[in-house]
């Protein structure tokens, strides 16, 4: 599964490790990601996105219906 959200396209960041030592490794902070189904009234049945813990907040917030909206707009496949 891609660490991508599809609602807000937030993708990994990149850091480093910090020993005791101060040796620097490269690490990468991943997204909160998960898979999740929503219904959507005006396409008539149900989605699954792959969206972040502030993706879903901000399909809370602004409506499913605007979300997949601007999705379908975008060229997302749903």
């Amino acid at each position: 599964m891609s660490r991508t959200c599809q609602v807000t396209g937030t993708r990994p960041g990149f850091g480093n490790n910090v020993s005791h030592s101060h040796r620097r490794t490269r690490r990468r902070f991943d997204v909160n990601v998960q898979r999740k189904r929503y219904w959507v009234p005006g396409l008539g049945r149900s989605v699954t996105l792959t969206v972040s813990a502030r993706g879903i907040k901000t399909i809370d917030r602004r409506g499913i219906d605007v979300v997949v909206a601007e999705l379908l707009r975008n060229g997302v496949r749903l």
